[in-house]
């Protein structure tokens, strides 16, 4: 693991936020929730990646991974189970699993903490903090479905990375900063990445 440094001019105790990018596509999800989380001041991120997801960021944006890891204040690798973050006494604001694979949304639907990634989930779910999933995956079979009900009722937020239009985007990059805004706006970090819905207007 690394050691966080705090940000320039930060007072007080950070709030710490965990970020999980398993192998499912849509890595640039990750990375785009780690820079934005970056460029906040007072925040703390707390990164683990499994070894798919290695694979699937190289392929989708051509980074490696210390490139990602460079992003966050600390590192932590998916088979350091004894982590900080596998246990309540880690103060956490939560976690985002950005993607979150269906493998990885049954570990947690189901408490397998066999891997950092699924114990540090079951640890945010345990001390009723926030927990936002964006799965990926499409079709959804029933297994997939009534994991992601299983883990709605558990308290955890399933966050499908779905693009919005309302905005007209001209660009991916605008798509994906739309959904990053939204899982920052449930964590209560202000943001301007995108423009807010400012009602709908009659055409005619």
């Amino acid at each position: 693991m690394t050691d966080p440094q705090p940000h320039a001019g930060q007072v007080g105790r950070p709030r710490r936020i965990v970020v999980a990018i398993t192998g499912a596509t849509g890595a640039v999800y990750g990375v785009r929730l780690l820079q934005r989380l970056g460029a906040c001041p007072g925040i703390e991120t707390h990164l683990v990646m499994s070894d798919a997801a290695t694979l699937t960021l190289h392929q989708e944006t051509g980074m490696q991974r210390r490139e990602v890891e460079a992003l966050a204040h600390a590192v932590h690798r998916n088979r350091e189970i004894g982590a900080s973050i596998a246990s309540g006494s880690f103060q956490s604001a939560g976690m985002v699993i950005a993607p979150c694979s269906m493998k990885t949304l049954a570990a947690v639907a189901h408490g397998l903490s066999d891997n950092l990634i699924a114990r540090a989930a079951d640890v945010v779910l345990k001390e009723r903090r926030r927990l936002v999933l964006m799965v990926r995956e499409t079709p959804f079979n029933l297994a997939h479905l009534r994991n992601m009900t299983a883990v709605t009722e558990m308290g955890g937020i399933v966050f499908p990375p779905l693009p919005s239009f309302y905005n007209r985007p001209s660009s991916i990059d605008e798509m994906v900063d739309h959904t990053v805004a939204r899982v920052l706006d449930l964590f209560d970090i202000d943001n301007s990445l995108a423009p807010r819905w400012a009602g709908m207007r009659d055409p005619g």
